[in-house]
């Protein structure tokens, strides 16, 4: 699904991927990945990036805004967001938390 200027890929898949499975996947696609957590329903406030970012949920979920478009998508196990630079987000984490790992595109 695109949304104007991030493109998500949902996981096809009837089981979610295992963490190991996705950082296998983001290394065959040249990148280094990192993980990182939140808390139940924490926020993050718009801000923007000068890298593309891309991130792959682990476990949980997380909805990612694009206030200047007013749009919202939500991303769950196994989710991939695309995140060129230079695109103001916002996040909000779901209720049970959640896992992430990141890479950037140089």
């Amino acid at each position: 699904m695109e949304t104007n200027t991030l493109h998500i890929t949902h996981w096809q898949a009837a089981n979610p991927p295992t963490e190991e499975l996705l950082l296998a996947i983001m290394k065959k696609q040249g990148l280094n990945p990192y993980s990182w957590s939140n808390r139940p329903n924490d926020m993050y406030s718009a801000h923007k990036h000068n890298y593309h970012k891309v991130i792959y949920v682990v476990r949980g979920s997380i909805t990612f805004g694009l206030p200047l478009l007013k749009k919202k998508v939500e991303l769950k196990a196994g989710d991939r967001l695309d995140l060129p630079p230079g695109v103001v987000h916002d996040a909000q984490v779901g209720s049970d938390g959640v896992v992430c790992l990141e890479g950037h595109i140089e």
